[in-house]
């Protein structure tokens, strides 16, 4: 058979190992989780008995990371010729090798019933004896023992266990750096990859590197270069992932925040909001589409058209064309002090009572990737000559924040609610 097997040359040593645990952490866009992908690949054809779990913390995130990474891999390497070889299930996903029955499912880890689930794994045919922990940082150590534990047993001459974890290294105190990266040990091999070393990034996504090195160095170092650190100046702390309710009427209301893009991200959330409490249901989070492309994917995610949709107002067009596919699009008033982005920061992190308790959380779905990431990196601009954090945010990776900041307009300002609809979708 013809395969087409793109190689970044950094990733050699890491693919040829058999060491139990591979440890790669890297930055943004270093290809770290398309090798991964194109190796267990090639790894599952090989050998017979071979079977994958590929994981995230959060079951459902899978099907935007691994199973899109791994399946994409599958049509670069196979093209339309990989339904001879390779059998794909969408729902409950997997991939399946014909020549040998080697195979790939999907896990999570994100309560005591799915690490059950995962204790009880079993294959056709062979053994577990590959683990992919994706965004591996999301995992706790207890997490790892229970998944390690899982492979044991005698196997065929040749063959070994091993994990593999890839992420970006954002917090240097982070249990992986202090097990991995600070001690050493025979049976791991840490590596380390930024975007540099990619060659197939495209010229857009090293221009945007350069500019987050100019706007945001900081984050830069752990984005952009891979290296562990801390990020400072972070702007919401109020925030938590957890799984939250789908069922509109379970909200005391119901809204849409759009931050319009093209070359950065055109970013939808869809936000609930219960006893002061924001909910983030859903995301949209797409790069280089049209008005026109995107509506359809808002149908598909079941947007109400019943619902407020709060837009950046400088864009009267985009608006137009959203009212015109029967939505509620509206643009928000950025007029005065109460429309400012720090107004809206202020009311997003809510107000603390005598006994400094805050009075507002907010609740993020685990599929909200996108969003999850621009919480954790979302900060203030320091002053370089003081070292002092200011009143404005680094303006760098923050379309879901912005569409964060304009759904929760009718609730910041009452007067807002007047075009209000009650109801499900």
């Amino acid at each position: 058979m013809n395969i087409n097997v793109q190689m970044n040359p950094c990733f050699k040593e890491v693919d040829r190992s058999r060491k139990r645990y591979i440890v790669m952490k890297g930055s943004a866009g270093s290809g770290k989780s398309v090798d991964t992908a194109q190796n267990y690949i090639l790894r599952l054809m090989q050998d017979k008995g071979r079977n994958l779990v590929a994981m995230r913390k959060s079951d459902i995130s899978n099907r935007d990371s691994t199973f899109a990474e791994l399946t994409g891999s599958l049509y670069r390497m196979f093209g339309d010729k990989y339904e001879q070889y390779w059998h794909i299930n969408k729902s409950p996903m997997s991939l399946t090798f014909k020549p040998n029955g080697n195979q790939i499912i999907f896990r999570g880890m994100n309560d005591d019933r799915q690490r059950e689930k995962l204790k009880s794994i079993t294959f056709p045919r062979g053994k577990l004896t590959d683990v992919w922990l994706e965004e591996a940082t999301e995992f706790t150590q207890a997490d790892l023992e229970i998944i390690d534990d899982r492979l044991r047993g005698e196997l065929p001459p040749g063959q070994f266990y091993q994990i593999r974890m890839t992420f970006n290294p954002v917090n240097r105190n982070h249990w992986i750096k202090k097990v991995f990266f600070d001690i050493p040990d025979e049976n791991v091999l840490t590596h380390h990859s930024t975007y540099l070393g990619n060659r197939f990034i495209d010229d857009a996504y090293r221009a945007r590197m350069e500019r987050r090195k100019i706007v945001d160095p900081e984050g830069y170092q752990i984005y952009g270069l891979g290296e562990w650190g801390e990020i400072g100046g972070l702007i919401l702390h109020n925030w938590e992932v957890t799984e939250v309710s789908q069922n509109l009427n379970d909200y005391d209301d119901v809204a849409i925040g759009q931050d319009f893009g093209f070359n950065h991200a055109n970013a939808i959330l869809l936000l609930g909001i219960r006893d002061s409490n924001i909910y983030i249901l859903d995301e949209i989070y797409e790069h280089e589409k049209e008005t026109a492309e995107i509506i359809p994917i808002a149908v598909a995610h079941a947007i109400p058209t019943n619902r407020t949709m709060w837009c950046d107002s400088a864009e009267p067009d985009r608006i137009k064309t959203w009212r015109g596919a029967g939505y509620r699009a509206k643009g928000v008033d950025k007029g005065g002090s109460s429309g400012s982005v720090k107004a809206q920061i202020d009311w997003l992190k809510g107000t603390a009572d005598k006994n400094h308790t805050i009075h507002r959380r907010i609740y993020v779905a685990p599929h909200c990737v996108n969003t999850i990431k621009e919480l954790q990196q979302w900060k203030w601009k320091k002053d370089e000559k003081t070292g002092e954090y200011l009143d404005e945010p680094v303006p760098f990776q923050d379309d879901a924040m912005a569409a964060l900041r304009y759904g929760i307009e009718g609730w910041r300002k009452p007067k807002a609610r007047l075009n209000r609809v009650k109801g499900g979708i």
